[in-house]
């Protein structure tokens, strides 16, 4: 590999730096593959190791590469899209759903999300966990809040928590009409236990995306899910089909 000279600019070296760094991820290297070492590529661009490391640390902010310990760092897969405002009205957990049930358990919530559900505010409520994933790692970690007026009828089930019990309670809200359900989305920063289970240290770049699901009138259930900003893209409509290409070229198709 040959040495690539910096030109003498007015942005900071570092964000220069990123940007061919960027247009080179494009042209020389596939999803998964490992980088040289930061001592070739610091010679290779004649920077600092310091400087290589800023945008190094940048690109990952960005989602093109991800730096794991005892592995390096790799050219990170597109970010997934995820669908936000279509105009399909689905309940959670239906047959094309990509998320994974992982538990259930009946707990008081939060007083935010009782006063959105309009509970009382020591009055429990089922909180399903799941968990989405890509390219297989972890994306997003949701909890969904669902009263038990709107899955009343779950006396036969044995289970009293786990994923067993967690995929009755979401078959039983199937069974409400779904009249619409309402999105918000927001930039936040990774709780302890979002961070855990998206594997990022707490503080990290999320986007929350709340949804309520309205059915008879009032929010029968309230979804806040936790995506990692660096592996994800918010699609709008229905399509969601566009891909953002990162080179000099840079189109939408």
């Amino acid at each position: 590999m040959g040495t690539t000279q910096l030109e003498t600019v007015p942005e900071p070296k570092y964000w220069h730096l990123r940007t061919v760094l960027s247009e080179a991820l494009d042209s020389e290297f596939s999803v998964g593959e490992i980088l040289p070492n930061e001592r070739d590529l610091a010679a290779r661009f004649g920077v600092a190791r310091a400087t290589l490391r800023q945008a190094l640390e940048q690109l990952e902010l960005e989602g093109r590469l991800q730096r794991r310990r005892g592995v390096g760092t790799t050219v990170a897969p597109p970010r997934m899209g995820v669908s936000v405002g279509t105009a399909q009205h689905v309940w959670p957990g239906g047959p094309h759903d990509a998320w994974q049930t992982l538990d259930c358990a009946l707990e008081v919530p939060p007083a935010a999300v009782a006063e959105t559900l309009v509970t009382g505010r020591d009055e429990p409520v089922h909180i399903v966990r799941r968990s989405r994933v890509s390219h297989g790692q972890p994306v997003a970690a949701e909890l969904l809040y669902i009263p038990a007026d709107s899955v009343r009828d779950l006396s036969g089930i044995d289970a009293p928590s786990g994923a067993a019990r967690a995929r009755a309670v979401l078959r039983e809200l199937q069974r409400l009409e779904l009249e619409r359900q309402e999105n918000t989305v927001e930039l936040g920063s990774a709780r302890a236990d979002d961070a855990r289970e998206l594997d990022r240290l707490p503080g990290a770049p999320v986007l929350v995306v709340t949804t309520r699901f309205i059915a008879r009138g009032r929010t029968a259930a309230l979804s806040v899910a936790t995506y990692r900003a660096d592996t994800c893209r918010l699609t709008f409509g229905d399509s969601g089909g566009v891909e953002i290409h990162h080179g000099p070229e840079r189109h939408a198709s």
